[in-house]
């Protein structure tokens, strides 16, 4: 069950995330978080998140974001990004998942999910059947209901690394 809520891929940052590698082995559409994922919480699309999503259409990817956040919060960072979107997506149920993979016009199989949070990102992405990127959060400061939940997920890493270990052991 704890496995479930282990990422495919664990890294500090969406930035340093291989894309063309990743376009090479088959994916075709990424799925985002936005909030400490790509920019600070509440923050608006930055240079560097711009530049990403320029590359990411170059390198030939479609792109979907997927936030909890109300409409007005996520359409004015897709706008800034040129990305289409989900809004109020009831992460971690997989629904909103699954319609960013339809608005894409790609299959699950040939999908990434990057963003920042276990409970609600990983575990979500994970029930829709989707390779998971976890990445450290941007910024510290967040709402308090996920600064209560961090607590948790560094349990869950614990065990995810343990798993991690063992596996390289084995090989």
């Amino acid at each position: 069950m704890l496995q479930m809520m282990y990422p495919d891929e664990y890294l500090e940052s969406t930035y340093q995330i291989d894309f063309e590698e990743m376009y090479n082995k088959g994916y075709r559409g990424v799925l985002f978080d936005i909030d400490n994922t790509l920019v600070p919480h509440g923050a608006p699309a930055d240079e560097r998140a711009i530049a990403l999503f320029r590359r990411l259409k170059e390198i030939g990817f479609q792109t979907c974001l997927i936030s909890n956040n109300k409409e007005p919060r996520v359409k004015s960072f897709c706008e800034q990004v040129g990305s289409s979107y989900i809004y109020k997506a009831g992460k971690p149920l997989p629904k909103g998942y699954l319609e960013g993979i339809r608005k894409m016009g790609i299959k699950k199989q040939n999908t990434i999910f990057v963003g920042d949070q276990i409970f609600t990102d990983v575990f979500g992405a994970k029930r829709a059947e989707v390779y998971t990127i976890l990445v450290k959060p941007i910024h510290p400061k967040e709402e308090i209901q996920i600064v209560l939940k961090r607590y948790l997920e560094k349990i869950v890493l614990f065990f995810y690394f343990r798993h991690e270990k063992k596996k390289r052991v084995e090989k």
